[in-house]
């Protein structure tokens, strides 16, 4: 399997900008699809944002316009950059990754107030 670690989560206030950072345990080439997801308390998780194998993505409608996920298969890394964070994006943002197989990080906390 692999083992993702996120990081690059923080404080900020509202209209900040974020940038986190999903490295993997070993080359996501072969991933079929890495993806951001978030967590808040006493909420569901949900997707944020993924990218395949191609460069393709898909973003939850709450985060459109505003964030944007890229991936680096030199470093084995993904990242999610988050501009104009609100209120109601703090959550544990969790990194997710498939192929045969699924893996989760353990998530870097966002936390956007004033």
């Amino acid at each position: 399997q692999v083992q993702l670690v996120e990081s690059g989560g923080g404080s900020v206030q509202p209209g900040e900008s974020l940038r986190l950072t999903c490295a993997a345990s070993r080359t996501i080439r072969t991933f079929v699809q890495m993806a951001w997801h978030r967590q808040a308390p006493g909420k569901e998780r949900e997707l944020v944002a993924s990218i395949d194998t191609m460069g393709d993505t898909n973003y939850a409608d709450f985060v459109r316009g505003r964030f944007t996920i890229s991936r680096d298969n030199a470093k084995d890394t993904i990242y999610l950059q988050m501009n104009d964070l609100r209120p109601d994006d703090t959550a544990l943002y969790l990194c997710y990754a498939t192929r045969y197989w699924v893996a989760w990080g353990r998530g870097t906390q966002v936390t956007v107030s004033t």
